[in-house]
């Protein structure tokens, strides 16, 4: 069992992954679980660290390290250079020796194709260049199944990772059709409405971002892994009481305490919007969560078999969840 610590002081640390955009690390006297982000601290993950805080609090001892996109963050995982990561790794869990895990739903795949005013529907984009946010990842995915449904097929696919980034390749004029999450989607339409059209699409349910590690580490690490489960299940609970709790727990010394002002102000709105907006599950997404992830990623193209032979437990290991949300 990993010794738990009450203190966790962040300083900045070269990385030592190829890809790697930020490290965060605590002191090296004492072991702690290693966390690695799929980006770097921004609005979308402040409820995150507001749960890292919680799990402090309860004798969690972490580092966190941002890597440049998922599949470096998923990689760091396979390899043991990370404990636990979020994205969502289900072909790399069929690919890979290593029993990786998911236990937590952080996210769901709330999100919208974005163009400029020369497409009016999906189909128009048979053929067309698309931004996406990272190969493998969730916009990659939307992408796949898009193509599986009404059977066409984009041009060339580029990936910057982060929404905002891509809105701003599509006001820059760098590109003419992505695919956004809603706080991005609604920022642009408000401003830009005249120029740009939010496609209609399908809904979807399955995980964008989930919370997974190697399952002998998850067992190995119980308490750590409960500790950080615990808290997470309390801050989304308490979001969907009240989305702006987000904004008050925020550590005005910690990673998203250091954006700039306009991020911090407009924390409130931005989980307001998520959270009316299904983005979030309450309870972590559990056996849901993971049906509809199989049912998904297999139409993705993301996992081999029909879902219906799948199981579940092969992807998840439900204990942590469950004991939380007892």
């Amino acid at each position: 069992m990993k010794r738990i610590i009450q203190a966790c002081s962040m300083t900045a640390a070269a990385a030592a992954i190829a890809g790697t955009l930020f490290v965060a690390a605590t002191s090296a006297q004492a072991e702690k679980i290693r966390i690695a982000l799929a980006e770097p601290p921004s609005d979308e993950v402040a409820h995150i660290f507001v749960a890292l805080d919680r799990a402090k609090k309860m004798g969690l001892d972490y580092e966190w390290t941002a890597f440049a996109d998922e599949e470096l963050a998923i990689q760091a995982i396979l390899s043991g250079q990370m404990d636990i990561g979020f994205g969502t790794p289900y072909s790399a869990m069929q690919r890979a020796k290593a029993p990786v895990r998911i236990i937590f739903q952080l996210s769901k795949l709330k999100f919208f194709p974005v163009t400029t005013k020369k497409y009016s529907k999906l189909e128009d984009l048979d053929g067309e260049p698309i931004l996406l946010h990272s190969r493998g990842g969730g916009t990659d995915s939307i992408a796949n199944v898009i193509e599986d449904k009404l059977n066409i097929k984009f041009g060339k696919r580029s990936y910057v990772p982060g929404s905002a980034n891509r809105v701003a390749a599509l006001m820059a004029g760098q590109a003419d059709a992505t695919i956004i999450d809603l706080s991005n989607k609604n920022k642009l339409m408000k401003i830009a409405s005249d120029k740009f059209n939010v496609l209609p699409m399908f809904e979807v349910d399955a995980s964008d971002e989930a919370l997974f590690a190697n399952l002998d580490w998850i067992k190995k690490n119980s308490q750590a892994v409960d500790i950080f489960v615990k808290a997470l299940v309390s801050v989304y609970r308490d979001m969907h009481k009240d989305p702006t709790m987000v904004r008050r727990e925020t550590d005005p010394n910690g990673p998203i305490g250091q954006l700039p002002k306009e991020v911090l102000d407009g924390l409130d709105a931005f989980f307001v919007e998520a959270v009316e907006g299904g983005l979030y599950d309450p309870n972590g997404g559990g056996m849901k969560a993971a049906k509809a992830d199989l049912e998904w990623y297999s139409k993705a193209g993301q996992l081999q078999g029909d879902p219906a032979s799948l199981d579940p437990n092969d992807f998840w290991y439900f204990e942590p969840l469950n004991k939380a949300t007892q």
